[in-house]
Order: structure tokens, then C-alpha cells, then sequence
């Protein structure tokens, strides 16, 4: 059945003009990008950034830039040649295949870079960098645009879940995107104006409370537009809690899980007599981990349901993205709040520093989601 729907779908796509990458690239870029693809790629940790962006004088700067000149376009190309051989006709869809060339610019841009030498061609790279970031600013939702176009085209959204090459694809892709941003924000920003507490993007002394908190308010206020009200929220743990790591990232989370919780509790309780019980958030400290636990009575998700919320394109909330454009894209919010994105790309964010994120509901209830910070920030990044 599969086999058939996906040379359907391969039909579907090749009925416009494919343009396969042999038809868009020099046959010497194609045959330097599928060499690079079969080699390793060089995973670092969370420490291993700390320590080397510590005092980023001149030789730091010089070794992050030969590091990423060489380890960059290994990770484009990887990602190039699996957007090159999709499942299901994905490889052909308009959006694919723009996600597809900007990743190939990006690769012909750092190869066509000299090797960097001098602090001259640090700055040059480091130019560079700020273009291929900002050119890669709408990957997510732009490949969101074309699975989604996928999905209405195949009539899933019954056993969307049940197809695992997408997921394991997406897994990947959106994994790999996260390393690369984070490799590329960590040079740009170690050209910041120093600040003691700051390496980079990452706060060593980050306080969890403080950041949960400011999640926390802005969960709430896209709640206050959307519903005219919002549950209360309580937030319970230290205050002088410290640990390294990207604030953006936590935050990113947070709001997403808050937001999940606001939603459930103020559908559920938006014709009540009674006034909607407050959510509730712990942050705990272990010796390994630093666990935040968000907790609702938003009745929760049933337990044959609970495998789909790790799905892509499975939203409870209705999906936008059937009516976006491309041109709608850059306007777009960039996490697809809402979209069935939200919890799929947090556990990868949890997980790009070695924690986790976990979800148990009980049906008729609610929902707890716990989401574990590791604070020994030694392993390396789990690149696909």
C-alpha cells in the first residue's frame, strides 16, 4: 500500500518541472557535496563551547572559524542529499526543493571560501555566516509548508502518525538545523561586546526561575488575546538556582509546554461555574538534572493519543498552514505555535544538550509534562 501511494505521490511531484541537483549544480559542486555527505560529522558539547569561548581572543576566534569552515558544509551536505531522496514525492514539493537550494548556496558559498588564516578572513567568514543564518531564517516553516501540502494530498490525517519515514526525516532534519544555528550563533555572538556571565549564546550562570517566569508571562498574554482571559500559574522552586545553558532554548520550551496548558484548561473551563484551577510549575534541582515539571487539569489526552503528540503536523488547534504562502512564510511566527510543531521540535531542543522531555496524562484529568535540563552539559550534540 505504501509503495503505491508513494509512487502516486513521485508521480504527482514529477508532473512539474524537477529540477534534480544534477540539473541545478556544477557535476564538481554535486561530486564534492556527496563526498562530504558520507563523512562524519564532529559533534561538541555544551562544556566543550564553554571552555573554548571563554576568553575569545584572536586565536579563538581564528580556531571556531577553521573548525566551522571545515564542519559546516559536511552538515549541509548530509542534509542536502536526504532532501535529495524523500519518501512519498516529499523531495519534489516547490517548498522542498527551495529549503533544498538554500541549503546548496550556502554549501558552494563556504566552499568557494578560502581557508581562514588571518583575522582578515575571520571577519570575512564571519560575514558570511551572518548571510547563510539569515538566509536559513524559514526552513522550519517552509518545510512545514510542503509536508503539509503532502498530507492534504494523501488524505492522512487519519494514520498520519503511523508514517515514520516522514517523522524520522523530520526528527533529523529539524535536529541537524538546531547544531547548525547554534554552531553559527555561538562565532557570531562570541564577536559581541564581552559580558562576564555570557559565552556566546550561553548563560553561565542562567537562572531557570527567572526564565520559566518570563515564558510564563508571554504564554499568558497570547492567551489574554486569544481567549479575553487565562488561568493563574504558580511557580514554585529556588530563586537562586543557577545553571549553564541557552536561555533561548529554555525559553523556547517553556512557553510552548505553558501555552499546551493554558489552552487545555481554558477550553475546559471556558462555560464553568467554577473558576479554572491554576497550573502549577516546580523546577527541582538533582545532581545530574534540573527537572521542570509543569502540571494541568486541562482533562488531559487519552492514552492511545499520547504517541501522536510527538507527530508533526498532529495539532489539536486548527492547522494555518493549509491557507499560508511562501510569501506569507516571513511573516509567520517562527516556532508554528499551534501547528503540531510545538512538542516535536522541543524534545529535540531538550535533547540537543542531552536532557529530555517527557509527557504523562491522565485522561479525564490532565496532563504533566516534565522537562529535564542536564547539568553536566557533557555530552555531545545527537547528530543524525
Amino acid at each position: 500500500r505504501w509503495r503505491a501511494l508513494c509512487a502516486v505521490a513521485a508521480r504527482g511531484g514529477a508532473r512539474g518541472v524537477v529540477k534534480r541537483l544534477a540539473d541545478v549544480i556544477p557535476q564538481s559542486v554535486l561530486q564534492d557535496m556527496k563526498v562530504l555527505s558520507k563523512r562524519k560529522q564532529k559533534g561538541v558539547s555544551l562544556k566543550y563551547m564553554m571552555d573554548f569561548g571563554q576568553n575569545p581572543v584572536s586565536r579563538q576566534l581564528l580556531l571556531s572559524a577553521q573548525f566551522l569552515h571545515e564542519e559546516l558544509p559536511t552538515r549541509l551536505a548530509h542534509r542536502v542529499m536526504e532532501l535529495e531522496g524523500l519518501p512519498f514525492g516529499l523531495s519534489f514539493k516547490p517548498q522542498v526543493l527551495k529549503v533544498r537550494d538554500w541549503y546548496v548556496e550556502s554549501f558552494k558559498e563556504l566552499r568557494e571560501m578560502p581557508p581562514v588564516q588571518t583575522l582578515e578572513d575571520e571577519e570575512k567568514f564571519t560575514t558570511l555566516l551572518g548571510k547563510i543564518k539569515q538566509r536559513h531564517d524559514f526552513v522550519v516553516p517552509m518545510v512545514a509548508l510542503g509536508v503539509a501540502s503532502l498530507k492534504q494530498e494523501m488524505h492522512f490525517s487519519k494514520s498520519w502518525y503511523e508514517l515514520p519515514d516522514i517523522h524520522s526525516f523530520l526528527d533529523r532534519f529539524y535536529m541537524s538545523r538546531i547544531g547548525i544555528r547554534m554552531l553559527i550563533g555561538q562565532h557570531l555572538s562570541l564577536h559581541d561586546p564581552p559580558r562576564p556571565e555570557k559565552i556566546g549564546l550561553i548563560d553561565t550562570v542562567m537562572s531557570p526561575y527567572s526564565i520559566v517566569h518570563e515564558a510564563i508571562e508571554d504564554a499568558r498574554h497570547i492567551c489574554f488575546r486569544q481567549y479575553g482571559d487565562a488561568p493563574e500559574i504558580a511557580l514554585f522552586g529556588s530563586e537562586d538556582l543557577q545553571c549553564a545553558y541557552v536561555p533561548d532554548h529554555l525559553h523556547h520550551m517553556i512557553f510552548e509546554l505553558v501555552k499546551n496548558s493554558l489552552r487545555a484548561v481554558s477550553d475546559r473551563y471556558m462555560d464553568a461555574d467554577v473558576d479554572a484551577p491554576p497550573i502549577k510549575i516546580v523546577i527541582a534541582e538533582g545532581n545530574e538534572d534540573i527537572t521542570i515539571k509543569v502540571s494541568d487539569e486541562g482533562g488531559g489526552i487519552a492514552r492511545s493519543g499520547l504517541p501522536k503528540i510527538w507527530t508533526y503536523l498532529y495539532s489539536t488547534a486548527s492547522s494555518p498552514l493549509t491557507q499560508l504562502t511562501e510569501d506569507d512564510i516571513q511573516n509567520a511566527p517562527a516556532v508554528l505555535a499551534g501547528y503540531g510543531y510545538g512538542l516535536p521540535l522541543c524534545r529535540l531542543y531538550a535533547r540537543y544538550f542531552g536532557g529530555e522531555l517527557q509527557v504523562i496524562s491522565m485522561e479525564g484529568y490532565g496532563t504533566d509534562a516534565y522537562l529535564h535540563l542536564s547539568k553536566l552539559g557533557t555530552s555531545e550534540e545527537p547528530l543524525p
